[in-house]
């Protein structure tokens, strides 16, 4: 997908450079840390904007993930006050890495800001899952991070909006004990930059983190109890003790960091779940069990063993079910409410 430029005149960019440069800052420190819900769209009975709008509102929930810079879902919440992640397209990715700084400009004005006030922005996920679902990508992806980085220069909005890559645990060839997290060698050519770029600009590690993947996978080394933060054993691993599978593959991640000469990156859950219907331990009461813990554990700022009291950002999947998602069935089953507003567990975001 070619780089719209002709959706923005050129003659409005030094307005739009004065524009954005005057905006006020916006603090990244909270007392908390926030919870945020995936708003993924692969489906064809979603209610309309509006209502899922209202239906965020009445719920607590104030920041939200879009997967496409779609302009029908990032218009309508202009001026909500709602803060949103926005992905970036993995098939863009090469387009922005090979143009220019001014061509990234422009495709942030055009795709972006003409849609949605850069104060809601809080995070721009560039590519989803790239280095193992798209390997063609991955030589792209820190050129484009970097470009896009340039282009918020420009624009007096480095700062406020940072930018990431969420990626799979997938990309650690060791996670088991966390103390033992590797990254792929095969993926470092990548990761190791994309480090240095998170570590200079204060921008977190973004992991998508599904316990329910260990336990279905991973039979009989992986109990459901463990997946579900009811595990009543601990193990113990360099002295910390690890009772569930969402802290120990976050800070395998943090020691795979840490390998690299790495190590005051903040992790960010991006994509974490549990489905409703569709295998072996899925069902509302374990969904509602482990969003509940994790919830829980994220605004109590509780953290991980190796990084105690230290508050995990994470985005909760997903909004609604996909009915357009292929593959496995369970992978159309994570949507915390029914697309009528009613809830599929009584689950609280506050």
């Amino acid at each position: 997908m070619a780089i719209q430029r002709m959706r923005i005149n050129q003659r409005f960019l030094p307005h739009l450079v004065s524009v954005f440069t005057i905006l006020p800052l916006l603090s990244h420190l909270t007392s908390a840390a926030p919870v945020g819900v995936c708003y993924g769209r692969v489906a064809s009975d979603l209610p309309p904007p509006p209502a899922v709008i209202h239906l965020l509102q009445a719920n607590g929930i104030s920041r939200i993930r879009i997967f496409n810079p779609d302009p029908e879902a990032l218009a309508p919440f202009s001026g909500t006050g709602i803060q949103l992640m926005i992905g970036i397209p993995n098939e863009i990715i090469p387009d922005l890495a090979n143009d220019t700084v001014s061509a990234s400009l422009i495709w942030l004005g055009s795709n972006i800001f003409t849609h949605i006030s850069p104060s809601q922005v809080k995070y721009f996920a560039v590519g989803n899952e790239v280095l193992l679902n798209d390997p063609y990508y991955s030589p792209f992806l820190v050129p484009a991070i970097l470009n896009l980085y340039r282009a918020l220069q420009m624009l007096g909005l480095a700062d406020t909006i940072k930018l990431s890559s969420p990626h799979a645990a997938a990309v650690l060839s060791d996670s088991y004990p966390p103390s033992a997290g590797a990254f792929d060698h095969n993926l470092t050519s990548v990761l190791v930059p994309l480090l240095k770029f998170l570590n200079e600009t204060e921008s977190p590690l973004m992991v998508n983190v599904y316990p329910f993947f260990s336990y279905v996978n991973n039979h009989p080394y992986v109990t459901l109890d463990y997946a579900l933060f009811r595990s009543s054993a601990v193990e113990i691993d360099r002295d910390l003790e690890y009772t569930n599978v969402y802290d120990a593959t976050i800070d395998a991640f943090v020691y795979a960091m840490e390998r690299e000469g790495f190590s005051r990156i903040p992790v960010m859950v991006t994509e974490t779940g549990w489905p409703t219907d569709g295998g072996d331990g899925a069902g509302a009461g374990n969904a509602l069990d482990y969003n509940r813990n994790v919830v829980m554990r994220t605004k109590g700022n509780i953290g991980t063993p190796k990084r105690p009291g230290v508050g995990v950002e994470v985005f909760l999947f997903d909004l609604f079910d996909e009915n357009g998602k292929t593959g496995v069935e369970f992978e159309k089953h994570f949507g915390m409410f029914r697309v009528d507003g009613i809830k599929a567990y009584d689950i609280s975001f506050i």
